[in-house]
């Protein structure tokens, strides 16, 4: 298996909403001494720009978002080998500014929801429904409020998306049995495959944490006892740094007893894996390098509902709704920080009344699932188009516009019948992930699978 896909790297992206006329790509794609507004002003002189330097260049094409990247490799040869270049990957590696968006998947609803956040059911139809619409997904940049739908084609059938982590997304094999997990890099089109998972599962738990030089999975929960039962007993952890270490597999820990792992996610801060435990509501954490479970009791966990967790620049933060009606406390959305002891909470922020009273008219009850990354938090409406978007730095809330991809294949306003609502995952779209060579060293044979 290589490396990159040549045939995916024309554009990856698809747009929606297009650049204002006042950015560069008016038509010619270059800027010409002829053109008024150039000659007007020295500074935008095309022979002062043409004789900029080639590291200078590069080093300013490694700002752009990937996007414009894309835009901007159809210009000349050289630019388009850029993708392909390793002093290019090297600089923008060490250059390039994080990009705190999100990724969605139309998730299509069965008639009988179950309780796992995997993207399938037992029902054939439905499996080969959720296949078929995970083969694309939709970017939200958070900045300029804009949507991208990106391929995934090159995922093969039977796999569902569940977690992603320094520009790849992982998928997890539908079956049940010792699960696969693939790696995926949709801007660059790379597949990664790991070795199968040592205990058979059902529809585990997963938490990814990659980083330029390491990758470590956590998989748990959900362990088959049999056939027909299973039970959260343990969880098996995957391990590879570029200083020659790896466990494949090969550490285990035991869950706490009675814990209920249903949302399907984990988070990762500072060296820890995150989860919510459901009834009664509490955190479930993992020391990957004490190799230990602990439980955190989660803020006014009587009246939580849909809690969910997420990382904000290295921060624990839990957002939910809190109904205290017998109490006669006014019903809100409230997120809380994990202070540096790791056991107590501190309320950082409340929805404002009047946005929440119009929030919790169109939730009506029907729950909300919440993403976060750097300093946004989104809060996607369950059953509806409807998401929120909160700036934790400039304390603004703000309705998402539709995604148009979702809405053009769905003739109302709501996703509730059947016909798929919006999961997603932080996500930072990345040209260079330099760990998935540590991966192919394994020498795995990819294995083919079928839905």
């Amino acid at each position: 298996m290589e490396a990159f896909n040549t045939l995916s790297m024309a554009s990856p992206f698809s747009y929606t909403f297009t650049s204002s006329s006042s950015s560069c790509g008016s038509g010619s794609g270059t800027a010409t001494s002829n053109n008024p507004m150039f000659t007007a002003c020295p500074w935008m002189d095309s022979r002062i720009w043409s004789k900029l330097p080639q590291r200078l260049l590069d080093r300013v094409l490694a700002f752009l978002p990937p996007p414009a990247f894309f835009r901007a490799r159809a210009v000349c040869k050289r630019w388009y080998g850029l993708l392909f270049s390793n002093s290019f990957l090297e600089l923008y590696i060490h250059v390039s500014p994080r990009h705190h968006w999100f990724l969605f998947f139309n998730q299509k609803t069965p008639l009988i929801k179950t309780t796992s956040y995997i993207y399938t059911t037992n029902n054939n139809s439905i499996r080969s429904a959720a296949a078929a619409t995970c083969c694309e997904g939709y970017l939200f940049d958070p900045h300029e409020l804009s949507w991208y739908r990106i391929s995934f084609a090159l995922v093969p059938s039977g796999f569902s998306p569940a977690s992603s982590s320094g520009g790849l997304v992982c998928w997890v094999s539908d079956h049940a049995g010792a699960k696969t997990l693939i790696l995926c890099n949709p801007v660059t089109g790379s597949l990664s495959q790991l070795p199968p998972t040592i205990r058979p599962r059902l529809f585990p738990s997963i938490g990814l944490k990659v980083t330029p030089t390491a990758v470590d999975v956590t998989v748990a929960g959900d362990d088959l006892i049999s056939p027909y039962a299973v039970k959260n007993l343990s969880s098996e952890s995957f391990h590879i740094d570029a200083g020659g270490f790896f466990s494949l597999w090969g550490t285990t820990s035991s869950l706490p007893r009675l814990c209920s792992l249903e949302s399907g996610r984990m988070v990762q801060v500072n060296g820890k894996f995150y989860c919510m435990n459901y009834s009664p509501f509490s955190v479930l954490a993992y020391d990957i390098s004490a190799n230990a479970w602990f439980n955190i009791q989660a803020p006014m966990r009587r009246f939580l509902r849909s809690p969910s967790l997420l990382d904000s620049y290295g921060k624990l933060i839990l957002v939910a709704a809190v109904e205290k009606s017998k109490l006669n406390v006014p019903k809100s959305l409230r997120l809380w920080s994990l202070q540096a002891c790791g056991t107590v909470w501190a309320e950082i922020e409340r929805m404002p009344q009047q946005l929440y009273a119009q929030f919790a008219e169109i939730e009506a009850g029907n729950g909300f699932d919440t993403i976060g990354h750097g300093e946004f938090i989104v809060i996607v409406i369950r059953g509806s188009d409807k998401a929120l978007l909160f700036d934790l730095c400039m304390k603004s809330w703000q309705w998402i516009p539709r995604c148009p991809y979702v809405h053009a294949n769905n003739c109302g306003g709501n996703y509730g019948d059947g016909e798929g609502e919006l999961h997603g995952f932080a996500y930072e779209p990345r040209l260079a992930t330099p760990v998935t060579a540590l991966l192919d060293q394994l020498t795995l044979p990819f294995q083919s699978f079928s839905g």
